[in-house]
């Protein structure tokens, strides 16, 4: 098969890191090839803010929830939606700019996430191991604050760099068919198969864990639907000149 298609296929999230750095010219390379990722009309409504003090490290490991791995991994960036530069330089070409449109969110956020996608391929082609950290979010005031990020720029998550220290299984995915429907939107299948899937989970986290995980995919989902909801995302938002208009 084609290792591009291999490569993309062989993701796994990475929590273990060794101590290796990540050469400076190879880390360029790596965030110019997310730089050729697709971008909405070439607005490229991102910034990435490489964290490189240890203080600030640490601070982003309580921010985000205790994720160790934030600290130890031989690289962090935090990618930010961005629409700050955009609009600077639409002013500066002498429009009256319009700000806080719904869109303008969608647009950084959708290209804030197509050049993460781009640099973890990269990563991985090179032997390197990347852990997306969403955990960002919790404390998305103090991490602007602590990056001093201005309005109409938000982090939208983090990701570990470095060589990895540990080989975690393939996670499995979803069966093809409850994902890429034919012409229209269709679910009739989707309980019969979600069952099917939770069963396959169920049968991966046990392996995992030695019998430790009693849990499927179904079960995965509960938090994100309750404690997971960061329901202080859309006054921050707002706060941050991103009104949703």
């Amino acid at each position: 098969m084609n290792p591009t298609i291999e490569l993309l296929k062989s993701h796994r999230s990475i929590r273990k890191f060794q101590d290796w750095k990540i050469r400076r010219d190879l880390f360029e390379d790596l965030i110019r090839a997310g730089q050729s990722a697709a971008t909405s009309s070439h607005v490229q409504a991102y910034s990435i803010i490489h964290v490189v003090s240890s203080k600030n490290r640490k601070a982003l490991v309580e921010l985000s929830g205790g994720q160790h791995y934030v600290a130890k991994c031989s690289d962090f960036l935090v990618f930010c939606a961005d629409m700050k530069r955009a609009m600077d330089a639409a002013e500066r070409a002498g429009t009256e700019v319009v700000r806080g449109m719904t869109e303008q969110l969608l647009v950084a956020s959708i290209d804030t996430a197509l050049v993460a996608q781009n640099i973890a391929t990269a990563a991985e082609s090179e032997g390197l191991g990347v852990c997306y950290i969403g955990g960002i979010r919790n404390n998305p005031a103090e991490v602007s604050e602590l990056l001093r990020l201005p309005d109409h720029v938000y982090p939208v998550f983090g990701m570990c760099l470095g060589y990895p220290d540990q080989n975690p299984e393939i996670k499995p995915r979803l069966p093809l068919a409850s994902i890429l429907k034919e012409d229209y939107y269709q679910d009739e299948q989707d309980a019969e198969l979600v069952a099917e899937f939770d069963a396959t989970m169920h049968t991966y986290y046990q392996a995992r864990t030695g019998g430790n995980k009693d849990t499927n995919w179904s079960e995965q989902l509960k938090p994100l639907f309750t404690s997971k909801l960061r329901p202080h995302m859309r006054d921050f938002l707002r706060g941050k000149g991103f009104e949703m208009k």
